[in-house]
């Protein structure tokens, strides 16, 4: 193998159609856009989900549903979770900010703390919300709850 006879491979390069460049080229007179309608035209861009004038189907589906503007969202963090932080960090108190730091909610974030799995140790326990189970489940180890 030389410099002289080097070659792309096979099908991976092709040429670029070159349009406008007059009758001989074979894309000359209307350079395979076609003769009318938008999108011969300069400028034109397709819209998001336009189908060719068929009704598109974020139309033809219907629409249902509720969506209510005073939902308040909540990040759900388990007992099980809470277990691990502790043990891991050695805390006694857990707050958002300790949350924050573990990487298990953002700042912003609404927490609540739902009973899955078990505590072994007596917590403080600061939150937005907590379920039935997670609080009688803190109250059982000697922990307490505070809700924000």
């Amino acid at each position: 193998m030389e410099l002289n006879n080097l070659k792309p491979a096979k099908g991976s390069t092709h040429h670029d159609k070159r349009v406008g460049r007059g009758a001989g080229s074979g894309h000359g007179g209307y350079s395979t856009r076609g003769n009318k309608g938008a999108q011969s035209r300069s400028g034109y861009s397709r819209k998001l989900g336009f189908e060719g004038g068929q009704m598109p189907l974020q139309r033809r589906l219907p629409k249902f549903g509720f969506t209510n503007l005073k939902r308040v969202e909540y990040k759900p963090i388990n007992l099980s979770t809470l277990e691990e932080l502790a043990a891991k960090s050695e805390l006694n108190e857990i707050n958002i900010d300790t949350l924050v730091a573990a990487g298990f909610v953002s700042g912003n974030d609404r927490v609540k703390i739902l009973g899955n799995g078990t505590l072994t140790k007596a917590l403080t326990v600061t939150a937005h919300a907590f379920s039935k189970s997670a609080e009688a489940a803190i109250a059982a180890v000697g922990g307490s709850v505070v809700k924000l």
